[in-house]
């Protein structure tokens, strides 16, 4: 068995993902499809919330994906801080706007739930609160990548944005479970067979986190491979100026 850093060669890291990306792909569209089109359309209403409670098959899986995404970033931030092989770094940065993008579908399906749970689009609450913050150290995650132009000094800034940046990322995760007096309510998927939801929205929403998880990596792999190739591009650049 090969060992899992040969995949840090770009050249195999390509090879590999051009394999996976097909299937990966398919099972993504599948689940998705069937996960939606079965939360949508063949659970019933909340006897509480009503229909508003079918957010859930699009809010839960985001969020749970906006806050994976930079615990993603995190472990390979720190691979190229220990080992400094660039397809982590640069699987990082991919990783970065896909993770943005989750995390605002995450915030603008929470403002439509909230709103007629609430009476508000918004709420200082412990979670949304450090959602936010969230949100703002991926725009200064992929900014910071933006600003330097050396690969490799962007890697290390970036790395150490993330690492403080994980600190949100698990206030977001926990908080709930942290400061009790917030609106925001208890987690939607626990293992306590009290909280967590009932079996008829139970089953849909795993097909909807799965088709979200696939969804991530399917892009995460593709945006990873355009790096690598747009790395490779401003190398050979470098070098026709110079000879």
């Amino acid at each position: 068995m090969s060992s899992i850093w040969t995949y840090a060669n770009p050249k195999k890291f390509i090879e590999t993902t051009d394999r996976l990306l097909p299937w990966i792909s398919v099972l993504a569209l599948v689940s998705l499809v069937v996960g939606l089109i079965w939360g949508f359309f063949f659970t019933p209403d909340d006897f509480r919330q009503g229909s508003t409670v079918k957010i859930i098959y699009l809010h839960v899986p985001s969020a749970l994906m906006a806050i994976n995404a930079w615990l993603m970033m995190l472990v390979a931030s720190l691979i190229w801080i220990v080992r400094r092989h660039h397809v982590s770094a640069l699987a990082a940065r991919a990783a970065a706007p896909v993770g943005l993008v989750m995390t605002l579908i995450a915030l603008a399906t929470g403002a439509i739930w909230g709103q007629p749970m609430w009476g508000t689009w918004w709420a200082w609450d412990p979670r949304l609160t450090s959602f936010l913050i969230l949100t703002l150290f991926y725009l200064g995650y992929i900014a910071l990548w933006s600003a330097i132009e050396n690969d490799d000094t962007a890697a290390d800034l970036t790395s150490i944005l993330c690492l403080v940046g994980s600190v949100f990322a698990l206030l977001s995760r926990y908080a709930v479970n942290f400061w009790n007096q917030g609106l925001h309510q208890g987690a939607t998927l626990s293992l306590d067979k009290e909280e967590n939801i009932s079996d008829v929205f139970y089953f849909p929403l795993l097909v909807c986190i799965a088709g979200f998880v696939l969804l991530f990596v399917a892009l995460v792999f593709l945006r990873t491979q355009t790096e690598i190739r747009a790395r490779r591009t401003r190398a050979l650049m470098v070098r026709e100026r110079m000879s």
